[in-house]
């Protein structure tokens, strides 16, 4: 008998020393403060890469202006090895993302690669005195403008209509 008591007992301790365990652990979820909120969306200055950019390309590389202070610019990259592909992103006070996307890659190729999918419509938008064709269906809606010197300028993200008008709307080349 002496055998069977010191098995009961080892099974006792390892049940008391669990629920120890959960009761600190409880503790310490309780009075540890925690922040559950999405963290808070880091803002870049996109002033030098766009200046070399502006330097570089061999087409007008396009920024906005006049844009609210709400809309943050959270990634910027110039690639002049890639058909001098300009990239400038922003998360928007709604929670949604709009992009610029510029480059001289093959107009189809690019259009698809900005847009992850979309596909044209026959919808087009005057917006700052230029035409803007409409693309949708895929991953991010979009307005595209073609240009003369052998560039396009996509505006694309998960924005509504509208914000993407207002970013085509905001675009300035110099």
């Amino acid at each position: 008998m002496a055998g069977s008591k010191g098995k009961t007992q080892t099974v006792r301790d390892m049940v008391l020393s669990l629920g120890l365990i959960m009761v600190a652990g409880l503790v310490m979820y309780l009075f540890i403060p925690h922040d559950d909120s999405p963290p808070e969306t880091k803002a870049v200055d996109y002033r030098v890469e766009l200046l070399t950019a502006r330097r570089a390309a061999s087409y007008p590389v396009a920024a906005p202006e006049g844009l609210p202070s709400t809309w943050k610019a959270t990634s910027v990259r110039f690639r002049g090895d890639q058909f001098d592909a300009w990239h400038l992103g922003f998360h928007i006070p709604d929670g949604e993302y709009v992009q610029v996307e510029q480059s001289t890659q093959k107009r189809s190729t690019f259009v698809d690669e900005a847009t992850q999918g979309a596909s044209r419509t026959e919808r087009t938008e005057q917006l700052g005195g230029r035409t803007w064709v409409r693309y949708s269906d895929g991953r991010y809606d979009a307005l595209v403008l073609e240009s003369k010197d052998g560039s396009t300028t996509v505006v694309a993200g998960t924005a509504s209509w509208a914000r993407l008008a207002q970013m085509a709307e905001a675009l300035k080349t110099t």
